[in-house]
């Protein structure tokens, strides 16, 4: 398990607007705040990685994701809520205008109440959900160990938390919330 004070550096790293990485159910992942416009913009020119095709935002709890998305308005709520926390991101549709850096151009954003111990304790440290998308550079491999994510990123994250990913061989699975439909993937 990774250390409290790794994981307070990463969490003051992205309250200061700070990009980090960290690990998840399946690979390392990129985080930052996600209301900081600066900070998504950073990470997308890290990644290489068009703006347009949106971002996912991890949680502790469901609480936390209150603020940016109303989950008991999706047909899917009860399927939704059990699969939490969990493999399975959703995409629900946005409470309010979101950073167009953020939902790339769409009404809807991509959630998931991880079930990665240390992301999530990240996400509790940092008080919300941050914006989490793999650590790679963009049509490239995902990244799954943090010498591979300091090898190719560098001095260019404000924090690197050394810790190991889950079991998931595969990227986690994204559903429609009203629908239910597979957009990518089946958690494995």
């Amino acid at each position: 398990m990774v250390s409290h004070a790794s994981l307070c550096d990463a969490a003051l790293a992205m309250q200061d607007g700070g990009v980090v990485a960290y690990p998840t159910e399946s690979c390392f992942g990129l985080g930052c705040d996600p209301s900081n416009s600066n900070a998504i913009q950073r990470l997308l020119r890290l990644k290489n990685r068009k703006r347009d095709k949106g971002l996912i935002l991890i949680a502790s709890s469901v609480a936390q994701l209150k603020p940016w998305v109303d989950i008991r308005a999706s047909r899917q709520y009860e399927n939704i809520i059990s699969s939490w926390p969990g493999p399975y991101t959703w995409v629900i549709p946005a409470i309010g205008p979101l950073n167009r850096w953020l939902v790339g151009g769409y009404s809807s954003i991509a959630v998931r109440v991880t079930a990665h111990p240390d992301a999530a304790r990240l996400c509790a440290l940092f008080g919300g959900p941050i914006v989490s998308t793999s650590a790679n550079i963009q049509g490239r491999p995902a990244l799954k160990s943090a010498q591979q994510v300091s090898k190719c990123f560098g001095g260019r994250l404000q924090s690197l938390v050394h810790g190991k990913v889950g079991n998931l061989r595969t990227a986690t699975e994204i559903r429609d919330g009203s629908s239910g439909e597979i957009l990518r993937g089946v958690a494995k």
